[in-house]
């Protein structure tokens, strides 16, 4: 995640601060797939659910930290 989280837009950015570990909108899984070169991380991507692409529960405390102002380890 620390790799692709500043390359993503500042909107991706800002939706996955507020709705933190929610199915991810159509747009945001795309913006996070266009840095990734469509590649998903064991470490941060879930997988799809019924509700849509989710964020391990890792990557959903890395996105808090970031989003409480703290520095995430760089590890996801």
């Amino acid at each position: 995640m620390s790799d692709w989280w500043p390359q993503v837009s500042a909107e991706t950015r800002d939706w996955l601060m507020a709705h933190n570990g929610e199915p991810l909108a159509p747009p945001v899984a795309s913006d996070i797939l266009s840095v990734t070169g469509g590649a998903t991380g064991p470490g941060w991507w879930a997988g799809e659910s019924a509700a849509g692409p989710r964020l391990t529960d890792e990557a959903v405390d890395w996105i808090e930290a970031v989003a409480n102002g703290e520095n995430p380890a760089p590890t996801l």
